[in-house]
């Protein structure tokens, strides 16, 4: 079962795999994703740790409460998808270039 891998390269490979971590860490600070409901009236920009940095609202929804808070739910859930999507992917793209765990020699 453990045939194909060298333990004795695990430490640095497990440091390798937390310092990417922290490089895809910081770079989602820097990215920014656009959810938008309702054919554009609500607007969220979220960055890629999930932080919501900006709402927009057109004014035609502020005397409609409930299409406003209906609208406003389905971007933020839309936004926080695109980071949960780009968090996966991420992540995909690390291990997979970490290629495998097996030796090389």
């Amino acid at each position: 079962m453990f045939d194909n891998i060298d333990f004795s390269k695990m430490g640095e490979m497990l440091q390798e795999v937390q310092k990417n971590a922290q490089k895809l860490q910081e770079e989602a600070k820097n990215l920014e994703f656009v959810a938008k409901s309702g054919g554009g009236l609500v607007s969220v920009k979220i960055n890629g740790e999930g932080e919501i940095n900006d709402i927009t609202i057109d004014d035609s929804l502020l005397e409609d409460k409930e299409s406003l808070q209906i609208l406003l739910i389905s971007a933020i859930n839309d936004a926080i998808k695109m980071v949960e999507d780009n968090k996966k992917l991420s992540a995909a793209k690390m291990f997979s270039s970490m290629g495998g765990l097996g030796s090389q020699g």
